[in-house]
C-alpha cells in the first residue's frame, strides 16, 4: 500500500470517473511546539477550573487559549491539549522509579505538567501532551490509519420493477411517522473520518493527507492511544523486565492512568437550541439518555469517542437486540398458544380429574401418599411450556441462531468497510511488553515484516499450555463437585420439607426443594465466579501470549468455560438426569447407598427445568445490572459525599476535568470481557434450553433494551474514559456463539425427546390410544394417556427404609394395597414383576429416532441457510470493486503524469536523448 501511495499521489489530476473526489493538500507550517515543558514546577490546583465552559465540537481552526485555560482540558498556557493523565501520591515510596520513568518520558519528546489535587494535597496529577513531532513519529510506527481522500458514493442500479415497488412503499410511508427510531441528522456532527479512505500515516507523504489543522488532525482518542503506546515501552529501571506503565500501576508507583473525557456530559443550555458542548455531551443526549431508548445508536460517534473495539461491541449488542424481536414474538406466541389450549388439553384434564389415582411417596418415610389430582396446577403450568408448538419453536430458534450469526457477518462487513477496518490485520498489533521482556534474549525473523522479534520456543509454549489445560480441568471438576453438593442437598431436603410443620411447605415439598436449591446454586455461582477470575488470570499470564488479542482470547476462553459450566451444570442435571436413574418403588437407586435419588413431580420434570431457568435468568440479569450500574453509582456518590463533608456543603468547588475523571470509577481491567460474557451467557440461555422455556427470548429482549442504555450511561457518566483501541470484529466471541448454536440443536433435541412428554404422547396417540392405526393425533386420541403412563406398585413390596409412616387409610378408610408411579413397567403379579413393558421400548425407540431426525433436519437447514446467505452484501462488494478500479486508474494516471514531468524537465535541462522511446 505504501508503494502504491508513493506512485498514486504524485498527481492531483485524477481519472474523470473520480472527478467528484476532493483531495486537500494543505501546506504544512513549520513544526514548532508552542508548549513549554515546566513539569519540574508543581502547581497547586486551580479553583476556577470548570467544565461548564468546555469548548464546542471542533469544526476546524484553533480554539482560543484563554478559553482553553478554563475548561480543564489543556495545559496552563491554554495551547497544549492534555492527552493523558498519570496520578500518584507524594507519600508513595516509589520515588526513584517515578523519577526515572518521567525523565524517560521527557526524553521521548512528551511534555509534562504537574498539579496537586484540590481536596488532597498528597495526590499529584501528571498531565502529558504529545507534540506534533512525537505524534507523527509514533503514528508512523503504529501504522495509524489517517484520511487521505474522500470516499466515492454512487447509487446502485435498480431495475424498473424494483423502482415501482419503492414508489409504492414511499407512498405508504407518508401515512406513517417519519423514521421515529432514527436520530436527527442535524444533531449529529458530520465526522470527516467516515467519509474518507485512510492509509497508514507516513511523514514522507504527509502532503497527501487531509490536514486542515495540525492540532485536530489526530483526534483525542488517537492521541491518547499513541501516548499510551509510548508509556508502555518506557523504562523505569535498568533491565529488560523494568519497562511499561502497567508494571508501575501494578507495583503502586502510580495510582491511575487514563485519558480525559471531553468535558462535562451536562449543559445548562438545551442541545436543540445551543447545540452540544462536546462529544461527551452529545453522546449523553443522543445515546445514554433514557428518553432515546427506542432510537438507533449513533455508532459512528461512539466509535470516534471510545474507539472501534467498543463501537463494535455496541453494534453487536444492538444487532442482537434487534434480532431478538422475532424470537421473542414467536416465543410469546407459543406461550399464549399453551394458554388458549389449556382448557382443551386432554392430559391436564385427566390429571385434574384423577381423584381415585393414588401416587406413591416421592421420598422415604416422611413423604405421604397423594392423589394425582393434587398436581393439577403443575400439570396446567407444564402445558403452557410443553405443548404442540414447542417442537416448531425449537426448530425456529435453531434456524434463528444461524440467521443471526450469518446476518451479523454481513453487518460486520459493512461496519468494517465504513470504519476502514477491512485491511486492518492482527499482524499490525504490537507485541505485549511482558512477552517482549520475557523472551527478548531469543529473537527470530518475522516472515511478514522481515524484522527480528522475540521468540517463544515450542517446548516452552507446550509445557505452559499443558499446565494451563490441567488448571482448567481441575476447576471444571470443582464445578462438578459443587453440583454434586446441590444434588445431595436436594435429596436430603425433600424429606425435611415433607415433614415440615407448615402445611403449605409440606404439601409442596418438591417445589420448595427446587426453589431453595436454585437460590443456593445461584449463591455458589456468584462465589465461584470470584475464584474463576483469579485462576483464569493466573493461567493466562502463565501462558505468556504474544499479543494483546491473543491474551484476551485465551483469557476469554477460560472464563467462558468456567462460567458456562458453572451456570449451566445444574440445568443440565435437571434436564437430563433428574428422575432418570431413580429405579422404581421397592428397588430404588441410592446415593452412597444412603440417600434415595430425587424423583420428578407427578406432572413431569419440565416444571423443575422451567423454574431453574426462570430464577437463574432473572436473578443473574438483575445482579449484573446492579453491579454494572448500581455499584459505580454508589461509589461515585460516596466520593462526592466525602468531598462535601471535608469542604462543607456551602462551598461549591469547581473541579478541573482531570480531578472529575479521577473521582469516577475505572473501567474493568479486562475491558469489554464482562459485557460480552453477560450477553453470551444470555444467548446460551436463550437458545440451549429454549424448548423448555419459550419466554427466555422475551426476557432477554426486555433486559437488552435496558442493557444498552445502562452500558451507555455507565461509559459516558460513571466510568473514566477507556483507552480507544482498534478491532476488526468481536474476536473469539463469534466462535463461541457458533459453538452455542450447535450445542443448542443437540440440547433442544434431547429436551423434547427426554425431558418433555411430547414423544410418549405421540407414541400413545398413534400406537396405543383410541386412534391407534388411524393416522390421527388429536386431543380425542389422548383419552386414557395418563392411566397408560402410570405403573402399579404393591405397597407390601416396599423396603423397610422406604416404607412410609402413613398407610394411606385417609383416602378410602382402609389401608392402601397399591399405588401408582410414572414408568412403563409390568404389574407386580406378572411373570416378571416390574419389568419393562413393550410400550417402554417403543417410547425409547421413538425418542432416539426423534433425536437423530431432529438434529439432521435442523443441521441441514442451518447449513443451507449459511450457504445461501453471502458474507458480503452485493452493494458492498460492488463498492469495494469500484474502489479497486478507481485506484488502478489513479495509479495509471499518476505514473503517466510523472513520466511526462520528467520528460519536460529533461528537455529544459537540454538532456534530450535522440534514441528516447517515443
Amino acid at each position: 500500500l505504501e508503494c502504491f501511495l508513493s506512485i498514486a499521489f504524485k498527481t492531483q489530476d485524477f481519472y474523470p470517473l473520480a472527478k467528484d473526489v476532493n483531495i486537500l493538500f494543505d501546506e504544512l507550517e513549520a513544526v514548532s511546539s508552542p508548549c513549554k515543558d515546566d513539569d519540574s514546577l508543581l502547581h497547586p490546583g486551580n479553583l476556577t477550573s470548570t467544565s461548564d465552559d468546555a469548548s464546542r465540537l471542533e469544526a476546524g481552526g484553533e480554539t482560543v487559549p484563554e478559553r482553553n485555560k478554563l475548561n480543564g482540558l489543556y495545559f496552563r498556557d491554554g495551547k497544549c491539549r492534555i492527552d493523558y493523565i498519570l496520578v500518584y501520591r507524594k507519600s508513595n515510596p516509589q520515588i526513584e522509579k517515578r523519577e526515572v520513568f518521567e525523565r524517560n518520558i521527557r526524553a521521548e519528546g512528551l511534555q509534562m505538567e504537574k498539579e496537586s489535587s484540590l481536596i488532597n494535597s498528597d495526590i499529584i496529577f501528571v498531565k502529558l501532551h504529545a507534540p506534533w513531532e512525537v505524534l507523527g513519529r509514533y503514528a508512523e510506527q503504529m501504522n495509524v490509519r489517517m484520511p487521505f481522500r474522500r470516499k466515492i458514493y454512487y447509487l446502485p442500479r435498480r431495475y424498473k420493477f424494483m423502482s415501482r415497488i419503492d414508489k409504492q412503499i414511499s407512498r405508504f410511508r407518508r401515512w406513517l411517522p417519519k423514521k421515529p427510531m432514527r436520530l436527527d441528522k442535524e444533531t449529529l456532527p458530520d465526522l470527516e473520518e467516515n467519509d474518507c479512505y485512510t492509509a497508514p500515516f507516513s511523514q514522507q507523504r504527509i502532503h497527501h493527507f487531509i490536514i486542515h489543522n495540525k492540532e485536530t488532525f489526530f483526534n483525542n482518542a488517537t492521541r491518547s492511544r499513541i501516548v499510551h503506546h509510548i508509556l508502555q515501552r518506557i523504562k523505569y529501571e535498568e533491565g529488560k523486565n523494568k519497562i511499561g506503565l502497567n508494571r508501575l500501576l501494578t507495583n503502586g508507583s502510580y495510582e491511575a492512568a487514563f485519558p480525559l473525557h471531553e468535558g462535562s456530559y451536562r449543559s445548562k443550555n438545551s442541545i436543540r437550541t445551543h447545540g452540544a458542548e462536546n462529544h461527551r455531551h452529545l453522546l449523553y443526549e443522543c445515546w445514554a439518555s433514557w428518553g432515546v431508548w427506542y432510537k438507533y445508536q449513533p455508532l459512528d460517534l461512539v466509535r470516534r469517542y471510545f474507539g472501534e473495539k467498543i463501537g463494535l461491541y455496541f453494534a453487536w449488542l444492538g444487532w442482537y437486540t434487534g434480532m431478538l424481536f422475532p424470537a421473542a414474538f414467536i416465543g410469546l406466541f407459543v406461550f399464549l398458544y399453551g394458554v388458549t389450549t389449556l382448557d382443551h388439553c386432554q392430559v391436564s384434564k385427566e390429571v385434574c380429574q384423577a381423584t381415585d389415582i393414588i401416587m406413591c411417596p416421592v421420598c422415604d418415610k416422611y413423604c405421604p401418599f397423594m392423589r394425582l389430582s393434587d398436581s393439577c396446577v403443575y400439570a396446567k403450568v407444564t402445558h403452557l411450556f410443553d405443548n404442540g408448538a414447542t417442537v416448531f419453536f425449537a426448530v425456529f430458534m435453531a434456524v434463528w441462531a444461524t440467521v443471526f450469526l450469518e446476518f451479523w457477518k454481513r453487518r460486520r462487513a459493512v461496519i468494517a468497510y465504513d470504519w476502514d477496518l477491512i485491511d486492518w490485520e492482527e499482524e499490525e498489533e504490537e507485541i505485549r511488553p511482558q512477552f517482549e521482556a520475557k523472551y527478548s534474549k531469543k529473537e527470530r525473523m518475522n516472515p511478514i515484516s522481515g524484522k527480528p522479534e522475540p521468540y517463544q520456543a515450542f517446548t516452552d509454549k507446550c509445557s505452559r499450555l499443558i499446565v494451563s489445560a490441567s488448571g482448567i480441568f481441575f476447576m471444571i471438576c470443582v464445578v462438578i463437585a459443587a453440583v454434586f453438593g446441590i444434588v445431595i442437598y436436594r435429596v436430603v431436603t425433600v424429606s425435611t420439607f415433607a415433614a415440615f410443620k407448615w402445611a403449605l411447605i409440606r404439601n409442596n415439598s418438591q417445589v420448595a426443594t427446587t426453589g431453595t436449591a436454585v437460590c443456593i446454586n445461584f449463591c455458589i455461582i456468584m462465589l465461584l465466579n470470584v475464584l474463576y477470575e483469579k485462576v483464569a488470570l493466573l493461567l493466562t499470564n502463565l501462558e505468556q501470549p504474544r499479543t494483546e488479542s491473543e491474551w484476551e482470547n485465551s483469557f476469554t476462553l477460560k472464563m467462558f468455560l468456567f462460567q458456562f459450566v458453572n451456570l449451566n451444570s445444574s440445568t443440565f442435571y435437571i434436564a437430563f438426569f433428574l428422575g432418570r436413574f431413580t429405579g422404581h418403588p421397592g428397588a430404588y437407586l441410592r446415593l452412597i447407598n444412603r440417600w434415595r435419588l430425587e424423583e420428578c413431580h407427578p406432572s413431569g420434570c419440565l416444571i423443575d427445568l422451567c423454574m431453574q431457568m426462570g430464577i437463574i435468568m432473572v436473578l443473574k440479569q438483575t445482579w449484573n445490572n446492579f453491579m454494572e450500574l448500581g455499584y459505580p453509582l454508589i461509589q461515585n456518590w460516596w466520593t462526592r459525599r466525602k468531598v462535601r463533608q471535608e469542604h462543607g456543603p456551602e462551598r461549591k468547588i469547581s473541579f478541573p476535568q482531570w480531578e472529575k475523571d479521577y473521582n469516577l470509577q475505572p473501567m474493568n481491567a479486562y475491558g469489554l470481557f464482562d459485557e460480552y460474557l453477560e450477553m453470551i451467557l444470555q444467548f446460551g440461555f436463550t437458545t440451549i434450553f429454549v424448548a423448555a422455556f419459550p419466554l427466555a427470548p422475551l426476557l432477554a429482549l426486555l433486559n437488552n433494551i435496558i442493557e444498552i442504555r445502562l452500558d451507555a450511561y455507565k461509559f459516558v457518566t460513571q466510568w473514566r474514559r477507556p483507552l480507544a483501541s482498534r478491532a476488526k470484529d468481536i474476536g473469539i466471541w463469534y466462535g463461541i456463539l457458533e459453538g452455542i448454536g450447535i450445542l443448542s440443536v443437540i440440547t433442544n433435541a434431547f429436551v423434547i425427546a427426554i425431558t418433555s412428554d411430547f414423544i410418549p404422547r405421540l407414541v400413545y396417540a398413534y400406537k396405543y390410544g383410541p386412534c391407534a392405526g388411524q393416522g390421527e393425533a388429536g386431543q380425542k386420541c389422548m383419552v386414557g394417556y395418563v392411566n397408560a403412563s402410570l405403573s402399579v406398585f404393591r405397597i407390601s413390596d416396599f423396603e423397610n427404609r422406604s416404607e412410609p409412616e402413613s398407610d394411606g387409610s385417609e383416602f378410602s378408610g382402609t389401608p392402601l394395597k397399591y399405588c401408582r408411579y410414572r414408568d412403563y413397567r409390568d404389574p407386580p403379579h406378572s411373570l416378571v414383576p416390574y419389568g419393562y413393558t413393550l410400550q417402554f421400548w417403543h417410547v425409547l425407540a421413538a425418542r432416539l429416532a426423534f433425536i437423530i431426525v431432529f438434529e439432521h433436519l435442523v443441521f441441514c437447514i442451518k447449513h443451507l441457510i449459511s450457504y445461501l446467505i453471502p458474507d458480503l452484501p452485493k452493494d458492498l462488494r460492488d463498492r469495494m470493486r469500484r474502489e479497486k478500479y478507481l485506484i488502478q486508474e489513479m495509479m495509471y494516471e499518476a505514473e503517466l503524469e510523472r513520466l511526462q514531468k520528467e520528460r519536460k524537465e529533461r528537455k529544459k535541462n537540454g538532456k534530450v536523448h535522440h534514441n528516447e522511446w517515443p
